[in-house]
């Protein structure tokens, strides 16, 4: 029996495969790790919550950092796509390239059906990036949990919260940030 091994994609042939046509924009692939995979498809509720997710931090941070939803994001073996990235704002307005770890301030995913991929791999290969903040919205369970502390092994710090907790970002400590305004009404 042959053993069959699986390709691994640097993130510059990841790009060349989208420039020649191979990976369009409708596809809803990202690249994890050195893998394409698919993306989940979105329910109403993991849309809703992440466009008031989005809509609620846009707001506080006005001026201050751009809010991208569901756009990608580059980093040295990756190039996922999540649902919320907080970075800094960049003249071009990232019109030449995607925002890169050095640009990220915080990453937020909003989980349906995907937490043990958002909270065991994404979160792991965040903290390799040295992200310095990722927090994951669980819509099911009404809680967040939020990662600091980077190491190349994962995140050294997770604290889970509920829907009604308030948090400081790293990034901006003088903003407090509401999860109940993250989460849709009950």
């Amino acid at each position: 029996m042959t053993a069959t091994k699986a390709k691994i994609w640097t993130v510059e042939e990841y790009h060349r495969m989208i420039e020649a046509g191979i990976l369009k924009e409708d596809d809803n692939i990202e690249l994890l790790d050195g893998r394409i995979v698919e993306m989940s498809p979105q329910t109403p509720i993991h849309a809703g919550t992440t466009q008031r997710s989005s809509d609620y931090i846009k707001e506080l941070l006005a001026r201050q950092a751009h809010v991208r939803m569901q756009l990608p994001i580059t980093l040295a073996t990756s190039e996922p796509e999540p649902d919320i990235a907080v970075v800094c704002i960049d003249p071009g307005g990232y019109g030449d390239h995607h925002p890169n770890q050095a640009e990220i301030l915080l990453l937020i995913e909003v989980s349906y059906s995907t937490l043990q991929i958002d909270r065991r791999e994404k979160a792991l290969i965040y903290a390799r990036a040295n992200i310095a903040e990722y927090w994951i919205l669980d819509i099911v369970s009404r809680q967040a949990y939020i990662y600091r502390n980077p190491a190349p092994g994962g995140y050294q710090s997770e604290i889970v919260v509920a829907d009604n907790a308030v948090i400081r970002m790293l990034a901006f400590p003088e903003i407090e940030i509401n999860f109940s305004q993250l989460f849709l009404p009950v």
